[in-house]
């Protein structure tokens, strides 16, 4: 039962509405309700099982899943097998030999899915699949947030009192760091038609919420900032050692002016020999200080020779963000994790086609913009470090900033 390639923007918007994921799904302490919520729709009965439509949605405010996608594993109650998919396939079949003549489309205990790659045929298309398992943020691009796949389960059970569940779900993307709870069983999902005068609803449903850590991701940091500022010549530059440290004779690095190309794909970074090691480094400069206004630049630099950060985005906490007044090169949207009107975390994105891509380390693997912010004059201050971030995040990976007493130094009267 594959569906059209292409959903209506009004069945997008009910659907993230009664998807939505609960208050106390919590994490991460700038996006409080950040989750990937798997839904699993049993669409129809079978002879021996279920046809079933399994959807993710990324509520994340500021994590993507980036090329080369998404990988969702589960591990069968039964014995079921899987039929046959649409929008999806198994990395492996399994062991299909008791089967003669239909043989399913897999057998394993514990398949791992991934999704199809965009311009797969449209009879093996269902509506938000084949996007190569990039999963956006809902902030950069919700219509691509959502993923989905269709399979028919056999050895099954043909009632909501016969099927069991799956245990053990994984979620997998190019890094580690998620994990994923125990299937519950919902209330049935309603749909509706597009004109909305019709509604249906699934024979039974089921969710699973995977949430991520960076700790689990990765044993040290991906990212670091540095500070600076036209009133000094002082640059602070990274913490050496920020995410590793460079071996004593370089195997884990290259200098740039030993680089010809990108060489052979091996899955681990190629990064420039820095006293940082960081793949990424933000650039956080104070350029201009007016009477009631004052400028930041800020240089997004890639260090790594074989990673494009595509789709990328940056979160950047700051007490003067309630007063961005111009914003030029990138997009921005406040982000307000606490409530009570603090608007003190913007998130930051590329402009597509300009500059969403964070290419590979070279002449292009740097991305900037600028900021005008207003000075309120009841709050207004760039004594103590006041001028430089509290905190930075890129693609949802917590830098690391300098020590605050090393900060450069702002002239006296910064603050006029």
């Amino acid at each position: 039962m594959a569906t059209g390639c292409c959903a209506a923007a009004v069945l997008l918007a009910v659907a993230l509405v009664l998807s939505a994921p609960d208050a106390t799904e919590a994490y991460d302490s700038l996006d409080p309700n950040g989750n990937i919520t798997i839904k699993w729709d049993v669409m129809e009965w079978t002879p021996d099982g279920y046809v079933a439509v399994v959807t993710m949605y990324n509520y994340q405010q500021f994590r993507h899943i980036g090329s080369p996608g998404w990988q969702l594993g589960w591990t069968w109650a039964k014995e079921e097998v899987i039929w046959s998919m649409v929008g999806a396939q198994t990395t492996e079949q399994g062991d299909c030999s008791k089967f003669k003549g239909n043989i399913p489309h897999s057998c394993k205990k514990d398949p791992t899915v991934v999704d199809l790659l965009p311009g797969t045929p449209y009879d093996m298309q269902i509506a938000n699949c084949c996007k190569g398992g990039v999963l956006s943020t809902f902030n950069q691009d919700p219509e691509n947030a959502i993923s989905s796949f269709q399979l028919s389960v056999g050895l099954a059970g043909t009632t909501t009192k016969t099927v069991k569940l799956p245990k053990n779900f994984t979620l997998r993307g190019p890094v580690p760091g998620y994990t994923c709870g125990r299937a519950t069983v919902r209330k049935p999902t309603m749909f509706f038609s597009a004109d909305g005068r019709r509604a249906t609803r699934a024979r039974m449903t089921w969710r699973v919420v995977c949430t991520y850590s960076q700790f689990l991701a990765q044993k040290i940091p991906s990212c670091c900032v540095s500070l600076s500022a036209s009133s000094s010549n002082a640059i602070v530059d990274c913490p050496t050692c920020s995410c590793g440290c460079q071996n004593p004779n370089g195997t884990n690095c290259v200098k740039i002016h030993l680089i010809y190309g990108p060489g052979k794909w091996t899955g681990e970074p190629l990064l420039e020999c820095t006293p940082h090691m960081c793949p990424v480094k933000i650039q956080w400069h104070v350029k201009q200080n007016y009477k009631d206004y004052w400028r930041v630049q800020i240089t997004i630099t890639n260090f790594d020779f074989r990673t494009n950060y595509t789709e990328w985005n940056l979160v950047v906490q700051h007490p003067n963000f309630d007063n961005i007044t111009q914003l030029s090169g990138l997009n921005y949207k406040p982000l307000t994790p606490y409530g009570g009107g603090i608007n003190d975390t913007a998130m930051f994105w590329g402009v597509k086609p300009y500059n969403d891509v964070l290419t590979q380390d070279g002449t292009l693997g740097a991305v900037q913009a600028e900021l005008l912010l207003r000075k309120d004059s009841r709050t207004f201050t760039f004594e103590k470090g006041w001028a430089f971030p509290h905190r930075a995040y890129f693609n949802g990976d917590n830098c690391v900033m300098p020590s605050p007493e090393n900060y450069p130094p702002l002239p006296p009267n910064a603050s006029v």
